[in-house]
Parts: C-alpha cells; structure tokens; sequence
C-alpha cells in the first residue's frame, strides 16, 4: 500500500495494483519466505516418515540418516526466514532515520518482523537439534540393557546373588 499526504493534511492510500509493482526487495522477501514454507512442510514430512516411532522406514540403519536430512532441511528453512526478515528489519530502520522519506511511509518494526525473527530461531534450533541428535548407531551395544533371569545358568554367575526391588 501505497500513501500520500496532501497539502490540506489528508492521508490518501492507494493499494498495489500488481505484485510486479513492489520493490524487488519485497518481491525477493516474499519469494525467500514461500519457498521457507514449502521447504519446512517437506521436511517435517520426512522427519515424521523417518522418525523412530513410525513404520515408513523399516530399515533401522537409514531411520537416522533420514532425521539428518529433515534436520538439514530445517537448518536451511530457518536461514530462508530469518534473511528476508532481517533485511526488511533493516530497510525500515534506514527508512526511518533517513530525512528524505516522508513521514507517511516511514514504517516501525511491528509485530511480524518479531514473530518472523522468532520462528527462524525456532527453525534453526529445530534443525539442529536433530541434526546433533539424530546419530547413526554404532553397531556396538551402546544403549541396550541387559536382563538377568532369576533361574540358573551358565549366565547367572555374573548377574547380582540378591533380588532387588
């Protein structure tokens, strides 16, 4: 939207007629934030499709792998929202402390430049949480707990005399 405040003191407002009208700046935000949605919807899909609690991916050695790349997707998501925010963050503050733009079209920092901040910080959280979370398994039998039955056995020799509640 455009404005324009005339001699007598009225504000006149006129909206875009064309998205070819906006800034190139605006266009390229907007473009860098469609693309941010449709690369983090892709990438919860695969998460939720390699996630360990689903049965998408029955091989257990690729489940990680798959977290990895829904991790990375997120990570990049998250710079493709916090780059236009942060630029647009900039152009208001320059616009606003430059004398040559007119009060009418000087912009303050709203609401949306905050929300926008905070869900890229989500994002990049996000993704790297999975990404440093997500490790492939070592073969070994790193996380496996062991059970001791109370008969005997030949393995009872090394599990504890006493049963303990």
């Amino acid at each position: 939207m455009e404005c324009v405040v005339q001699s007598t003191g009225q504000q006149q407002c006129k909206s875009y007629d064309s998205l070819l009208v906006l800034s190139s700046d605006i266009q390229a935000a907007r473009a860098m934030t469609i693309i941010c949605c449709m690369l983090s919807a892709i990438s919860l899909l695969v998460l939720f499709a390699g996630a360990e609690f689903t049965t998408c991916v029955e091989n257990e050695d690729v489940k990680p792998k798959i977290c990895i790349a829904a991790g990375v997707g997120l990570l990049l998501s998250g710079l493709l929202l916090i780059i236009p925010v942060s630029w647009t963050a900039n152009n208001i503050v320059q616009n606003f402390n430059n004398p040559l733009v007119s009060p009418s079209n000087r912009r303050e920092l709203g609401t949306c430049i905050f929300i926008g901040w905070a869900g890229g910080v989500i994002l990049l959280l996000a993704g790297g949480l999975l990404c440093c979370f997500s490790r492939p398994s070592s073969g070994g039998s790193g996380g496996t707990a062991k059970y001791y039955s109370n008969g005997h056995s030949a393995s009872s020799a090394s599990a504890p005399s006493k049963n303990y509640v």
